[in-house]
């Protein structure tokens, strides 16, 4: 198992909002231990010289091999959380994606591998079994109040 820590410094990051049938895309975030403490939606850090728009295209097609479509403007959002004892800091573009027609549409779960050769898996939650006693942490924390006070193509 890969062992991953924040970085040591500011990242700046997009992440994409995929909504199917109200419920959420996210992939799993493991402790060292391999249990899963929370979910956190797709995307990646931004490169230098390149937009958060062109960064979050370029990660969905990378860690799915999907063309998406953004839609509307981001929201933004600054995450500075612990994880195993290192703090990490970020600041976000969280924008929707939407997948082209039927993309994954029979699929529960995407498998798929970061670049470190991580196994990632995805799946579509609602945002009402996130947060919750015995349930998974909708990561960054913040995100799922955020959500729950915006209208957009997710909870109504």
């Amino acid at each position: 198992m890969t062992t991953w820590r924040p970085h040591p410094h500011i990242r700046v990051v997009a992440i994409g909002l995929h909504w199917r049938d109200g419920r959420l895309l996210a992939a799993e975030v493991r402790d060292d231990a391999g249990r899963i403490k929370g979910v956190r939606p797709l995307g990646g850090e931004i490169e230098f010289g390149e937009s958060w728009r062109a960064a979050l295209i370029r990660e969905f097609n990378e860690e799915l091999g999907v063309d998406v479509i953004l839609k509307g403007e981001p929201l933004m959002m600054e995450n500075i959380f612990v994880h195993e004892g290192a703090t990490g800091h970020e600041v976000m573009f969280i924008a929707e994606v939407v997948f082209p027609d039927a993309t994954f549409r029979d699929q529960d779960r995407i498998d798929f591998r970061e670049d470190n050769g991580a196994h990632i898996v995805a799946r579509w939650f609602d945002l009402a079994d996130l947060d919750v006693e015995g349930a998974p942490s909708l990561f960054p924390t913040g995100l799922k109040d955020l959500l729950l006070g915006t209208v957009r193509g997710g909870p109504a």
